[in-house]
């Protein structure tokens, strides 16, 4: 699981850098200021989700709970449903995309968010599933 976080940490994150570019040097003159305001909102949650992503790897190297994997899957979620959907409505009629019904997904994916941070948070308090494993081998 954890080199599955920092790969797909680490993909998309490329993705993220990928589509800023492409929003700054293709996007301007061709969407609102408002629908520019509202790529750039997806672009800045793709990001701290993609660096939480690598985050939720790196911890599982030294911390083994089922809170951080939830934690690593939510903020992926989170990402596609809450950055895609902004994406994808920010460019909907620059691009004749009829996703208009996307606006409801948005809001799942900030709910997706938030739920990865209060896993990242009970990861806390969960016992160390590679300490325990270890604990209890040497009792044995």
């Amino acid at each position: 699981m954890r080199k599955t976080f920092l790969r797909l940490g680490s993909f998309f994150l490329m993705i993220a850098v990928t589509l800023g570019a492409f929003g700054a040097h293709q996007l301007k003159g061709m969407l609102t200021p408002a629908q520019i305001n509202t790529f750039e909102t997806g672009i800045r949650y793709h990001f701290i989700h993609g660096i939480a992503i690598l985050i939720a790897g790196i911890l599982l190297y030294v911390r083994k709970t089922n809170a951080l994997k939830w934690s690593g899957w939510l903020f992926a979620a989170g990402i596609i449903c809450f950055s895609g959907s902004l994406y994808l409505l920010a460019i909907q009629e620059a691009f004749a995309l009829s996703v208009s019904w996307l606006g409801p997904v948005t809001p799942i994916g900030g709910l997706f968010f938030v739920m990865g941070w209060a896993m990242m948070l009970v990861s806390t308090y969960q016992t160390n599933g590679k300490l325990a494993r270890q604990a209890s081998d040497q009792e044995s």
